[in-house]
């Protein structure tokens, strides 16, 4: 268990950097203004879900194998960038964005939770930031290592989930200030958006070797 000042430490480091906006805000906002807090929200549920992959696969050493690895970084980057694509496609085409029966909306949000697993989850950047930023405030004198950075990837997550549910439900609330054709499109908007985080993410230039470079 890590030392009560090195979690405060870290709580601090972690909230100053998941309170700037980033790719999944990006998500989880454009999400909130198309369909509403709830669908924001959920969005934001599956972007945790997915942390908590990258936080066990770092537990157990599986981010270490995909930095080290060109081949496996290139497959999770590219599918992941695709991915972004393919829904944003999907969005524009269907122009999501009007209201729904009740069946129709939890169907909605069960996808809209696994999609956040999958943006998150295919997203090799942040394999390669708990890779680096987790083991910096591990101290392995303290005992175990897989059982702090499971505890350091918990509270990390809890911080991002307060930040990304606030931008939910500030963008939720905004989307109730707007007519119909606003809504779809800002539907359209966001497919717009989703497009180009997936280009972004395939052009990145973080690589298997830059991750090599933080381990070191």
């Amino acid at each position: 268990m890590p030392a009560t000042h090195t979690l405060l430490v870290f709580g601090a480091a972690s909230l100053a950097f998941v309170m700037v906006p980033g790719p999944s805000v990006i998500y989880i906002v454009s999400r909130s203004l198309a369909e509403g807090r709830a669908a924001g929200l959920v969005s934001a549920l599956g972007i945790q879900a997915g942390g908590l992959l990258h936080v066990t696969a770092a537990t157990v050493g599986l981010s270490a194998l995909l930095a080290s690895s060109a081949a496996a970084f290139t497959v999770v980057k590219y599918a992941g960038a695709a991915y972004l694509v393919y829904i944003g496609v999907r969005r524009l085409i269907s122009g999501e964005g009007g209201e729904e029966d009740a069946g129709e909306a939890g169907a909605r949000r069960s996808r809209l939770f696994w999609q956040g697993v999958v943006v998150n989850g295919l997203n090799p950047k942040t394999a390669l930031f708990f890779l680096a930023f987790l083991p910096q405030f591990v101290d392995p004198g303290r005992g175990a290592v897989a059982p702090q950075v499971l505890v350091l990837g918990g509270c990390f997550l809890v911080l991002a989930m307060l930040s990304d549910g606030t931008y939910a439900l500030v963008a939720g609330t905004l989307r109730g200030r707007l007519g119909r054709s606003r809504r779809r499109r800002i539907a359209r908007i966001s497919g717009c958006s989703y497009v180009g985080l997936g280009v972004l993410a395939a052009f990145s230039p973080v690589s298997s070797s830059s991750a090599a470079e933080l381990m070191q």
